[in-house]
């Protein structure tokens, strides 16, 4: 992993031979001054409409190494780089996981929070997730849409020890679901169980492993099994799908 990759830091990437072991490659961004001369229209306007400087540097640098390193593996100038979305897979609509137009190219994701973003590229479907620590209060706040075990382990734990137990169980719950591209729409959090502790559950259909980031954060990032045909670590529920419609 690039700690400090910089948005010119692009190295070429090959993907694996037919039948080859899962490849999933992982890049650290760190914020870059203000540069959007490689991104598309619509990620110059979601970058232009955050309001703090230091977001949207981050955001730009982010896609911008995104862009560099698709580019890299499509042989392509970066700015040329298509993206889209493909179908969600609980209503169908165009807001699933983020893909290259067409089909070609790598498996990704990208995910950013205060100061880093985190890129992955694998040869089959992957979810990245990166997250700030969050404070005690917001812990106690946001846990209660975890698995019920979750809840347990984390109430357990001293205090002072959930922070850092939660944002494990967050990004690796996350990282599964942007995987699917499920997101935070259904019912994932509450029925995917990830864990809390130093090492993630087994979900069926993928390998989830926690990512080693800078203290004051958490990372993970979930790929699909290469023998699995799972399109989801969790079965959405009828009335799942009726409250994301």
């Amino acid at each position: 992993m690039d700690r400090g990759l910089r948005p010119t830091d692009v190295r070429p990437l090959r993907g694996p031979p037919p039948g080859a072991a899962r490849v999933t490659d992982l890049h650290l961004v760190r914020p870059a001054p203000l540069d959007v001369s490689l991104l598309d229209a619509d990620e110059r306007r979601r970058a232009a409409a955050l309001r703090r400087p230091a977001d949207r540097e981050l955001y730009a640098a982010a896609h911008t190494a995104l862009r560099r390193h698709l580019g890299a593996y499509l042989g392509v100038a970066p700015a040329a780089v298509e993206l889209t979305r493909l179908p969600c897979p609980l209503c169908a609509g165009p807001h699933g996981r983020p893909a290259v137009a067409g089909g070609a190219g790598p498996h990704f994701s990208l995910s950013h929070t205060d100061g880093l973003a985190l890129l992955a590229f694998a040869d089959r479907p992957v979810g990245a997730d990166i997250e700030k620590l969050p404070a005690p209060g917001a812990v106690a706040d946001v846990a209660a849409s975890l698995h019920p075990q979750e809840r347990a382990e984390l109430a357990a734990l001293p205090a002072s020890d959930r922070p850092l137990a939660f944002a494990r169980c967050w990004t690796r719950k996350e990282a599964c679901l942007k995987g699917t591209g499920e997101g935070l729409a259904g019912d994932g959090l509450a029925s995917l169980l990830v864990g809390t502790g130093l090492a993630p559950r087994d979900v069926p259909g993928w390998t989830v492993k926690d990512v080693t980031v800078p203290e004051g954060y958490a990372a993970a990032v979930s790929t699909a099994d290469p023998d699995s045909a799972a399109s989801s670590p969790t079965r959405p529920s009828a009335s799942s799908v009726r409250q994301h419609k």
